[in-house]
């Protein structure tokens, strides 16, 4: 056997293996939507699309798009994706911004106290989420912003991942000679920070503006506690509220799943290429 035929047979046997895996990851997404597109009936009586009479053995007939009907004229559930909208895309850029900062001040910047700063960044990395819920709504009540936009968005601003990663990133990808140039030239840093040093750090600033839209578009928790108004709810907690006290429509669900994942995934495929190149370059040891 030769040394093409030995790399042919390893190439088969690697696209054979990416091909199952594909098909195993797409089997969940393929009963939600089978399940979006039947009837209460046809959900518990088939695993895919309702059985019949018609082609490969489907009743194309009892296919169904009442339930993405019901969410949008029953349910009014554009309410609530217009307010997850509204605060992944205010919330993922201001998180982008201020995180920038943090990393370029860290990495550029010369001050007293900066690796005490960055240790505190760093310890704040272990510390679990759930254990600043309780201290958290505490402060925001002192403050009078509960139930408020402002009181969900504050508190998520500048979370220590976000600054580590912009300060990787600038520290291995930023020629501190390249900052030096423009300050002799009479630049302020200002100037070098959205002129100059925005410009280089686009793929970390393209991964991060998707982590955290991803992170706030699914997050739950936090506007249970934060927001009692239903009419401020997002689609997390909108979708939570198709649970009935005494039967659950799972093809409601499922449609209304479907809706909630589909933005997050044509983020992800205009961002794809900045998320890679992203976290690429913020993952060399600095």
């Amino acid at each position: 056997m030769t040394v093409t035929q030995v790399k042919r047979i390893v190439e088969i046997t690697v696209y054979t293996m990416l091909v199952v895996f594909a098909v195993i990851t797409l089997i969940p997404f393929a009963h939600m939507l089978a399940g979006a597109l039947k009837t209460k009936f046809d959900y518990a009586a088939t695993l895919f699309l309702p059985a019949g009479d018609g082609f490969l053995g489907i009743g194309w007939d009892r296919i169904t798009v009442d339930n993405f009907v019901r969410l949008f004229t029953e349910l009014k559930i554009s309410r609530a994706m217009l307010n997850s909208l509204f605060l992944s895309s205010v919330t993922s850029s201001l998180t982008v911004l201020f995180c920038s900062m943090g990393g370029y001040a860290l990495s550029k910047l010369q001050f007293k106290g900066r690796e005490a700063v960055t240790m505190v960044v760093l310890v704040a990395l272990i510390i679990p989420g759930p254990l600043l819920l309780a201290p958290g709504f505490k402060l925001l009540y002192q403050l009078g912003l509960l139930n408020t936009y402002t009181g969900l968005i504050l508190p998520g601003l500048t979370p220590a991942f976000g600054v580590f990663l912009f300060r990787q990133a600038m520290l291995n990808g930023i020629p501190s000679e390249l900052l030096e140039a423009a300050r002799i030239d009479g630049a302020n840093e200002a100037r070098i920070f959205f002129s100059l040093v925005l410009p280089l750090v686009r793929p970390m600033m393209g991964a991060y503006l998707m982590i955290s839209f991803m992170g706030t578009w699914n997050n739950f928790i936090s506007p249970q506690i934060i927001l009692q108004s239903p009419d401020l709810q997002p689609l997390s907690v909108a979708l939570n509220s198709l649970k009935g006290i005494y039967g659950t429509d799972y093809g409601l669900i499922m449609a209304g799943t479907i809706v909630s994942i589909a933005p997050v995934m044509c983020i992800f495929l205009l961002l794809q290429r900045e998320f890679i190149a992203g976290l690429t370059g913020g993952a060399v040891k600095g």
